[in-house]
């Protein structure tokens, strides 16, 4: 028997935690049978010495505005064919000290809900710890710091999570992650962070406050959210997209798909996003390293394999999530993507994202089908942004969100990878 959700019992008068409805399955990646279907072979035909793991690191339960049972999560996320899977319930204002000082004076946002607790983190780790097997399923504790105007974040690897600090402001937070764990403060040293949703709510991070001291600790950026793919999130209402806003203001982000369940089938649902982690190592220790590499894409179709490596005019082959040792030329990019028989021949094309102004530049899109590993060439020049990634997408069929009249991210999408970045100096 599932119970209420604590915003369920408090009413539908905050909108701080207000979920967004998944959109209708489009047929591309529409599968809704209740065992996982067979995926593609864990092995890249590109890159050695690691290994695919699916992973789904933005989860919701009834210890904040879920649905369900926490104790029930972990298992139902395994059973769905998932590697890696973690409890990120919000943290608010509901348990800070600003929270009861403040309430009279903060706008309905603010008021009326309630996050996680202290007992709950405690449970959290211990549902973490007795769900994690080494080589077999790899369980993490999280967070979700939710700031109802300015947007969330997901912090994982932490030993203490912390509520809303301040209000509108997105530095207590950064503060908070450089901080060494004490006696009288806590902290988040250590921990990794990702931006979540990004544009669903309207301050986005304060336009994606930048500071280059934890730039190595926020290691995602949340492109398949649910059924909805954010690449021109908040276009149609005039602001830039959150890609191109976050990355040129400095972040180094992979990008990632999560399901973002709120509801009580974690893990089964087909057409909600998820990422693809490689990892030397199948445990908490190599899913960490994994995500600080930015060795990860996201999609939003089951047992996807995508793995990406490319090549500057030197001869150097970088995987995705990588730092590109050079200032203009010719990069050589290598695509290996698989799924299963059902795929093998299907058309879809690879686009070349690179920065643009108000939407990523596609500079360049090869028509391609699934089967053999896939080669393109593009010219790059540091001069244009420090920054490239690849968008797999169906022409077939359109993106729900479009952008720019014309522009190739209104098919619909597939898959990201993460970036490259372009830096003649180790930064």
């Amino acid at each position: 028997m599932t119970g209420l959700s604590r915003r369920a019992t408090l009413g539908a008068g905050s909108s701080l935690l207000l979920a967004q409805g998944l959109g209708s399955a489009t047929g591309a990646i529409a599968d809704h049978g209740p065992a996982p279907r067979p995926g593609a072979r864990r092995r890249s035909r590109i890159s050695r010495g690691t290994r695919l793991v699916h992973a789904d690191l933005h989860n919701h339960t009834l210890m904040s505005d879920g649905d369900g049972d926490p104790a029930r999560a972990f298992a139902s996320m395994r059973s769905a064919g998932l590697d890696v899977a973690a409890l990120t319930d919000h943290a608010t204002l509901s348990e800070h000290l600003l929270g009861d000082v403040l309430a009279g004076l903060l706008p309905p946002e603010y008021r009326d809900v309630a996050g996680l607790t202290r007992s709950d983190w405690a449970r959290t780790k211990r549902l973490a710890d007795q769900a994690d097997q080494d080589g077999r399923f790899t369980a993490l504790r999280g967070f979700e710091w939710s700031e109802p105007l300015i947007g969330h974040v997901n912090v994982w690897f932490t030993e203490h999570y912390v509520d809303v600090l301040q209000a509108g402001l997105m530095q207590p937070l950064l503060e908070w992650l450089r901080r060494e764990p004490g006696l009288v403060l806590d902290g988040g040293a250590g921990g990794l962070a990702g931006f979540n949703h990004p544009g669903r709510e309207p301050g986005r991070f304060q336009e994606f406050h930048y500071d280059p001291r934890v730039r190595r600790q926020v290691v995602s950026l949340e492109m398949f959210n649910r059924g909805d793919d954010y690449l021109f999130e908040g276009y149609a209402d005039g602001r830039t997209s959150p890609l191109v806003a976050c990355l040129n203001a400095g972040w180094r982000t992979g990008i990632t798909g999560v399901t973002d369940e709120h509801g009580t089938d974690w893990g089964h649902p087909e057409g909600k996003g998820r990422t693809g982690l490689w990892v030397a190592e199948h445990s908490r220790a190599g899913v960490k390293r994994a995500m600080l590499q930015r060795r990860f894409f996201a999609t939003r179709t089951s047992g996807l394999r995508v793995d990406a490596t490319a090549r500057t005019p030197g001869g150097r082959w970088v995987r995705m999530g990588g730092r590109l040792p050079m200032r203009r030329g010719v990069v050589t990019i290598r695509l290996d993507l698989a799924r299963d028989p059902s795929w093998v021949g299907r058309p879809l094309t690879v686009q070349v994202l690179r920065p643009g102004r108000a939407v990523p530049e596609v500079v360049r899109v090869k028509e391609f089908e699934v089967g053999p590993v896939v080669r393109l060439r593009v010219r790059v020049d540091e001069a244009d942004g420090d920054w490239l990634l690849l968008r797999i997408a169906d022409p077939t069929q359109p993106n729900a969100t479009p952008g720019p009249a014309g522009h190739p991210g209104n098919d619909l999408g597939v898959a990201y990878t993460s970036p490259w970045w372009i830096a003649p100096q180790r930064t």
